[in-house]
């Protein structure tokens, strides 16, 4: 009849198989997961020298400032003058976006004014963390006790 050891060990396989390959196509399907674990501390180095030229924190400049980007409405930014398309478009700042914008900016918003990319996924991913962790409320005494 049937070798149950065998059967429990071809089972194990599987199922160890099945849990590799939904893990794979969550990385692929979900790219933002793989992107939350970026390096804030490489991503502000990173920030500091490919960004400054054109964006500050906590002032406009060629382009908006950018802390609390995160959950921000695209295009809002007061006292920044933004192109006709960023100021039409409706989406609101995440991680998966941010990735696209720094990818290639009109694969997200065509005619933007913005004519800048980070081609490697992990440098993209380490800005993008430091620009979550900004845009995060600091956590107070009160909050970090819960």
């Amino acid at each position: 009849m049937y070798n149950l050891p065998m059967l429990g060990r071809r089972v194990a396989a599987l199922r160890i198989g099945a849990a590799v390959i939904s893990l794979l196509l969550a990385f692929i399907v979900f790219p933002a997961i793989s992107q939350a674990n970026g390096d804030a501390d490489r991503g502000k180095q990173l920030f500091e020298k490919r960004c400054t030229g054109c964006h500050s924190l906590d002032r406009n400049k060629e382009g908006p400032r950018l802390a609390g980007v995160f959950g921000r409405q695209a295009g809002t930014a007061p006292g920044f003058d933004y192109s006709a398309a960023l100021k039409s478009a409706h989406f609101v700042w995440d991680a998966e976006r941010l990735d696209r914008w720094l990818t290639d900016t009109d694969s997200l918003v065509e005619d933007n004014k913005m004519d800048f990319h980070v081609p490697k996924a992990d440098e993209r991913a380490d800005i993008i963390r430091y620009l979550q962790l900004l845009s995060s409320p600091p956590k107070s005494a009160s909050n970090s006790t819960k």
